[in-house]
């Protein structure tokens, strides 16, 4: 006889490890937004992290390898944060594009925020096809949302034009509220 949970994982070690990894690699992240590639140690990624530099050496073979993981987890985040908000049809298509580009650009803009997109950018060797292939895939869900609603053809440009602006209203917006203001209006006129 089967037990009722056959099939199933249990909320086990297993899930505690998920946990402290995603939670390493958040304070990871920060830490070299922080700091930069060159100037971040593991020692000061285990004191954010709690964790003892052994634990982090355990877990992260070294500090190029931790940082791809940490921007991996980054930019995955993002991407499915992207990805439900462009899927879910019941909202004007204006409102998805605002709301996607917040997930995707709006979060790092500020003083603080700012300098995690900064250390990605600046360390494109380090991270490999990551820092291409998950822009490309913005583009395309941008697309394909623009799309359904104006055609296939005119989509790409559209959509290239959008990631244009918002790249621009990114550096010179205060704060995050300030960009997904100026976002709306630019993508409002660009949808007309």
């Amino acid at each position: 006889m089967s037990s009722p949970d056959a099939g199933h994982r249990p909320s086990t070690v297993a899930d505690a490890d998920a946990d402290r990894r995603t939670t390493v690699l958040e304070s990871a992240m920060a830490t070299f937004a922080r700091f930069g590639y060159r100037k971040t140690s593991m020692e000061e990624v285990a004191r954010a992290a709690h964790i003892s530099r052994p634990g982090l050496y355990f877990l992260f073979s070294s500090k190029e390898t931790l940082f791809r993981a940490a921007v991996t987890q980054t930019l995955d985040r993002d991407i499915t944060a992207v990805e439900q908000v462009l899927a879910d049809g019941s909202r004007p298509l204006a409102e998805r594009l605002v709301e996607a580009f917040d997930q995707w650009a709006g979060r790092y803009v500020g003083p603080l925020t700012r300098d995690v997109a900064t250390v990605i950018e600046d360390n494109p060797g380090l991270l490999g096809e990551i820092v291409e292939t998950t822009p490309r895939r913005f583009e395309e869900l941008l697309t394909d949302a623009i799309s359904i609603a104006s055609g296939r053809e005119g989509a790409c440009p559209l959509a290239q034009t959008m990631i244009s602006a918002s790249i621009g209203l990114k550096h010179q917006a205060a704060s995050r509220e300030l960009y997904r203001e100026r976002l709306a209006v630019a993508i409002g006129l660009l949808l007309r």
